[in-house]
C-alpha cells in the first residue's frame, strides 16, 4: 500500500521508516500541508495522512481526493476542527484521528508551566536580569501546590491525566465537563463552570474547540477568576479570547498564564518566520514575565510522536482495506 504523509516533521522520519519495514507498506513523506494547492500530490496513492492545525482547504480538496480513489484522511492529531466533516461525508471520506497518543505528555507540560508561574520564576528572572535584584521580595513568595485548588475544564484523557498528577501532588482538584466519567471520581470533584472559575487557583483547559467552547475564556469569565489565579491552555487557542486575556493580565485581573496554543498560531507556530510575521498579540504576551508561551509543543515527546505516526498509519491501512477503527471521527 502506498500512503502519502503530509506535514511530516524530521523527527517522524525514523518512526515512519520503522513502520514501513514492519508492515511492508510505503510512505511518501512530504513537509507540505494538505490543502487546495497540494491535494494533487495525493494522486496515485491509496491513503492520506496529515498533521496540521490549518484548514485542509475548500470542499474541492475532498472532491479531488475522492476522484483519486482516496477513502480516508488520517489525522496525526487528537483535534479535528481543521476538517470540513460535511464535505468529507459528502465525498465518502472517513476521517480518523489519534485520540490517545500520550495524555501525560500534554498533562506534564501544563503542570510544568503552572509550576513555573506559581513559583514566579519569570518575575524573579526579570528582576535579576533588569535590575540585578536578587532579593527575596515579599510579593514574590509562592504557595505550594498542596495548598491550591486546581480547576480542570474538560475531563477527557488529557484532563484526566492532569487531574491525577495534581491529585498526587496534594492539590484539591475540581472539574467541569458536561459528560460525567465515574472513573475520575478518585481524582476530582465535579462541579459547574462558574465554580471552577471562581474557586480555582490554577485553571487548566483540556476541552476540544467547538462552537460551544469557542472563547469559553472571555472578558466575563476572566473577571470571575481570582486575581491570584493562573490560566493554563494546552488545548486549542480558540478557547481563549486573546485580547480579553491580554487586558486581564495588564489590569491585574489574573496573576498569569501558561499558553501552548494561541488563536492565530497557524500563521507562525511550527515554522521559522521573519520578524514581520510575528503578530502583536504574541509579542505582548511573550514580553510579560508572568506569561509562558510555547509553540504548540505540549505533545512533543518521543512517545507521542511514535504513537501519532503508528496509530494514524495503522488506521489508514484498516480503512483502505474496508475495515473499521474506533478512531474514526464519524
Amino acid at each position: 500500500m502506498k500512503i502519502i504523509m503530509y506535514g511530516t516533521k524530521p523527527i517522524e522520519k525514523s518512526y515512519v521508516e520503522a513502520w514501513e519495514k514492519k508492515t511492508d507498506n510505503t510512505v511518501k513523506m512530504v513537509a507540505d500541508l494538505l490543502n487546495d494547492d497540494t491535494v494533487d500530490m495525493a494522486q496515485g496513492f491509496d491513503g492520506v495522512v496529515t498533521q496540521q492545525t490549518q484548514s485542509l482547504g475548500s470542499s474541492d480538496v475532498y472532491k479531488k481526493l475522492a476522484s483519486f480513489g482516496i477513502k480516508q484522511i488520517g489525522l496525526r492529531t487528537a483535534g479535528y476542527d481543521m476538517v470540513n466533516l460535511d464535505a468529507a461525508n459528502a465525498n465518502g471520506i472517513t476521517i480518523t484521528r489519534v485520540s490517545i497518543y500520550s495524555p501525560r505528555a500534554i498533562a506534564e507540560m501544563g503542570v510544568t508551566q503552572a509550576m513555573y508561574l506559581n513559583r514566579k520564576i519569570g518575575l524573579f528572572n526579570q528582576r535579576m536580569t533588569d535590575d540585578h535584584d536578587f532579593s527575596w521580595a515579599p510579593d514574590l513568595v509562592s504557595n505550594e501546590i498542596f495548598n491550591l485548588t486546581v480547576g480542570i475544564i474538560g475531563l477527557g484523557h488529557i484532563g484526566g491525566a492532569t487531574a491525577q498528577i495534581y491529585k498526587a501532588l496534594g492539590a484539591k482538584v475540581i472539574a467541569y465537563d458536561p459528560f460525567y466519567d465515574p472513573e475520575q471520581e478518585a481524582f476530582v470533584d465535579y462541579t459547574d463552570l462558574d465554580t471552577v472559575l471562581r474557586e480555582s487557583d490554577i485553571i487548566t483547559l483540556h476541552t476540544p474547540l467547538f462552537p460551544s467552547t469557542k472563547n469559553i475564556i472571555n472578558a466575563d469569565s476572566l473577571k470571575k477568576m481570582k486575581k491570584t489565579a493562573y490560566l493554563i491552555n494546552m488545548a486549542r487557542g480558540g478557547l481563549v479570547d486573546t485580547q480579553a486575556l491580554i487586558k486581564a493580565l495588564q489590569d491585574g485581573e489574573i496573576a498569569g498564564a501558561g499558553l501552548d496554543t494561541l488563536a492565530d498560531e497557524t500563521t507562525y507556530f511550527g515554522k521559522k518566520v521573519s520578524a514581520g510575521q510575528v503578530p502583536e498579540d504574541y509579542k505582548t504576551l511573550a514580553a510579560m514575565p508572568n506569561v509562558v508561551v510555547t509553540p504548540h509543543v505540549a505533545f512533543f515527546t518521543k512517545t507521542s510522536v511514535r504513537n501519532m505516526v503508528e496509530i494514524a498509519l495503522n488506521d489508514t491501512v484498516t480503512i483502505v482495506n474496508g475495515g473499521k477503527t474506533r478512531n474514526a471521527v464519524r
